[in-house]
């Protein structure tokens, strides 16, 4: 890993198990690439139904070997109990100290199925079956989960994981700064004092974006929706706006307090290097 020292602001990266080798290939360089911001840790996200568990820990044991550390995602839809106790003792066996604890979605022609109804049982199952082997971390959802009842059920849902044990929270993305704000300020209203490090996504490309943010609910602000739809296939033009969007957005976290950034890289390098330089990170 490179020496030196931590820079003041954390940040951490996403990436996803690559499909193929020679995405494998291609990922090895842009975390090396990455690298180069000495990253808190970097996560590796995790398919519906255990569907790409392998691939996880594949990638996760190959930067752990790079000598950074790694958190491997983990859900819990359709889980035993017995199959995540292997799997924790996989981890752990492979040196991973953190996890990503998440509900999971549910596969396509799924039924609920499994011992975990919702993370705060995983994240509790965990910290009764490994005390404090894991640091974990949950999600957060500044502009309310899709699925959730209402604006306080999310939140209430929110603090199940938190009283069930976990160390902090990533947040899904968002271009709304007041909307994290205002969910770090409902959290602390409730007692809640962990780290909530706001989810960043580098716009690279208007329809993967709209696509993204449609299935996961995160709004996309009317301004910057008709400006990259203004923008066609202008690919360098988007690419500029983003950066511009992004950053600003970072500055205003930061600012505000923010305790790091955590890059969700789409297994690139080139935005989320370019934001970390204008950031000074």
């Amino acid at each position: 890993m490179n020496t030196g020292t931590q820079p003041a602001t954390p940040v951490s990266y996403e990436f996803f198990p690559p499909k193929t080798p020679e995405g494998a290939v291609k990922l090895r360089g842009v975390r090396q690439a990455l690298y180069a911001r000495k990253p808190q840790f970097c996560s590796v996200t995790y398919g519906a139904g255990g569907s790409t568990q392998q691939g996880t820990f594949g990638t996760v044991g190959e930067i752990l070997a790079e000598g950074v550390d790694a958190a491997s995602h983990f859900s819990c839809i359709g889980a035993t109990k017995e199959t995540v106790r292997t799997q924790l003792a996989e981890l752990r066996a492979m040196g991973v100290k953190r996890l990503v604890a998440l509900r999971g979605d549910l596969p396509s022609g799924y039924g609920a199925g499994g011992e975990f109804q919702y993370a705060s049982d995983l994240v509790a199952f965990i910290r009764a079956e490994t005390g404090d082997a894991f640091h974990i971390e949950v999600a957060a959802y500044p502009e309310v989960h899709p699925q959730a009842r209402s604006p306080e059920a999310d939140l209430q849902a929110y603090a199940a994981k938190v009283r069930a044990g976990a160390d902090s929270a990533i947040t899904q993305y968002f271009y709304n700064a007041d909307a994290y704000f205002r969910f770090c300020a409902d959290s602390q209203r409730l007692g809640l004092d962990v780290p909530i490090v706001p989810g960043i996504m580098p716009i690279g490309s208007s329809t993967q974006l709209m696509r993204f943010s449609d299935a996961c609910g995160a709004e996309i602000p009317r301004w910057i929706r008709l400006r990259l739809q203004a923008f066609g296939d202008d690919t360098a033009s988007i690419k500029s706006f983003g950066l511009d969007v992004v950053t600003t957005l970072c500055e205003q976290l930061l600012r505000g307090g923010a305790p790091g950034l955590h890059f969700y890289t789409m297994n690139q390098s080139v935005a989320t290097l370019e934001l970390c330089r204008r950031l000074g990170l």
